[in-house]
C-alpha cells in the first residue's frame, strides 16, 4: 500500500513531538532528583541517565577517552553513549538526529513556523552573509575539537573526570537554565527572536554539535537524489526545504546542512522525481522513504541498548556524593542567597 506523501511529514512531526515530550519528562525527573538533595523531605527520584544527552562536550571528552583507553568513564557514561548514537545515525542516515530526534531542533522548527504564520513568510539572509554566519558553528566546533581532541591527553581527561565539578556537570547545566543570568537571558531572547524571522537560526548558524554531525553526514551512503527526466522544475522541493538547499538544481543532495527530514520528498508532486537512495559496494538503489525513520530510531536505540546491556548507561556516582555536592552548588554560585 502506498501512503500519501503528506503522511511522511505527519510521521516526522509525530516523531519529533514524541522526543520533545520525552525530553520534557526526563527534564522533570531530573529536576525532582536534584530537588531531593536541595529540599529536605523531597522524595527521592532516580536520576534519568539520558539527561546527559545535554552534555555533548562531556560526550566528546568521554568518546576520546574511550578511543584511547577502551574505558567508558563511569561518571556520565550516557553522555558518551548519546554522543556515539548521534554520530552513528549521522554516518548512516545523514543528519537525521537533528531532523527527527533533537528537541532543540524541534523547538527551533516550531518557532520559525510560528514566524512564518505571523509574517506570512520567513526571511532569507543574503548568500555571502549567510555563508559567513554558517562558518560560526564550524569555528566553534573546531575550537572544541582542537582543545579536546588534540590538546587534552587521556591522563588530563581522567584528572578532570574525577573532579567534583565534573561529577555534577549535569546539575550545573540545569542551573544555567533555571537560574539564568541576565546576560544569558538576553542572548537566548535574541536567538529566539531571530528564530522567528529565519529558519532554524540556531541550528544553521550557531550549533557546533550540528556542525560536526553535518560534516560526518557527508559520508552517509544515503542521499536524496533527483531524476532530471521526471523533474517538472516546480521548485516545491527547494521552496519548502528547511535547510534552504537548492534541491531542484542538484542531482544528489550532499550538503552538510541537510537534516534528512525528507520534506523535499514529501512535497514533490512528480512521481519518481525525488527519491531516497542507498549507495553501497558500487551500486545504487532507491529505498522506500518510510524505512528511513524506522531505521533511524532503531539504530539510535540499538546503540543505547547495547550500552545498557554492558552496564555502561547509569552513572556510578554514589548517593552520598550527590548528597555532599548538590546542596553546595547554590551556595558557591549564589553566596548569601
Amino acid at each position: 500500500m502506498r501512503y500519501p506523501r503528506t503522511s511522511l511529514r505527519i510521521v516526522r512531526y509525530a516523531v519529533q513531538l514524541f522526543f520533545l515530550l520525552l525530553t520534557l519528562f526526563i527534564g522533570h525527573q531530573f529536576y525532582q532528583f536534584v530537588l531531593h538533595f536541595e529540599v529536605p523531605g523531597s522524595p527521592f527520584v532516580r536520576k534519568p541517565p539520558s539527561v546527559d544527552g545535554f552534555l555533548p562536550i562531556a560526550g566528546l571528552m568521554s568518546f576520546k577517552y574511550f578511543l584511547f583507553t577502551g574505558i567508558v568513564e563511569p561518571i556520565h557514561p550516557s553522555a558518551m553513549v548519546m554522543f556515539a548514537a548521534a554520530i552513528t545515525v549521522s554516518l548512516a542516515l545523514k543528519k537525521g538526529f537533528c531532523g527527527w530526534i533533537c528537541p532543540i531542533g524541534t523547538v527551533s522548527q516550531y518557532v520559525w513556523m510560528a514566524g512564518e504564520k505571523l509574517f506570512g513568510r520567513n526571511f532569507v539572509i543574503e548568500k555571502f552573509t549567510d555563508a559567513s554566519l554558517r562558518s560560526l558553528k564550524y569555528i566553534l566546533m573546531s575550537l572544541f575539537l582542537v582543545f579536546i581532541g588534540l590538546a587534552m591527553a587521556p591522563n588530563m581527561l581522567l584528572l578532570f573526570f574525577i573532579t567534583d565539578y565534573y561529577k555534577i556537570a549535569d546539575v550545573r547545566t540545569m542551573k544555567f537554565f533555571t537560574e539564568m543570568s541576565t546576560l544569558a537571558f538576553w542572548v537566548f531572547a535574541a536567538i529566539f527572536a531571530l528564530s522567528f524571522l529565519y529558519k532554524n537560526f540556531w541550528c544553521r548558524y550557531l550549533c557546533p554539535y550540528g556542525g560536526l554531525l553535518g560534516l560526518l553526514s557527508r559520508l552517509s551512503p544515503v542521499k536524496i537524489r533527483r531524476d532530471g527526466a521526471q523533474c517538472t522544475h516546480c521548485r516545491a522541493c527547494t521552496g519548502h526545504c528547511p535547510a534552504l538547499i537548492e534541491v531542484e538544481s542538484q542531482e544528489a543532495v550532499k550538503s552538510a546542512e541537510c537534516f534528512g527530514c525528507l520534506t523535499c520528498v514529501s512535497r514533490c508532486p512528480a512521481e519518481g522525481a525525488l527519491d531516497l537512495s542507498l549507495s553501497a559496494a558500487g551500486t545504487r538503489k532507491n529505498v522506500n522513504p518510510w524505512l528511513y525513520p524506522v531505521v533511524l530510531i532503531v539504530l539510535f536505540y540499538f546503540v543505547i541498548g547495547t550500552a545498557m546491556a554492558f552496564g555502561k548507561w547509569h552513572s556510578q556516582v554514589p548517593y552520598e556524593e550527590y548528597q555532599r555536592l548538590i546542596p553546595a552548588v547554590g551556595v558557591v554560585e549564589h553566596p548569601g542567597g
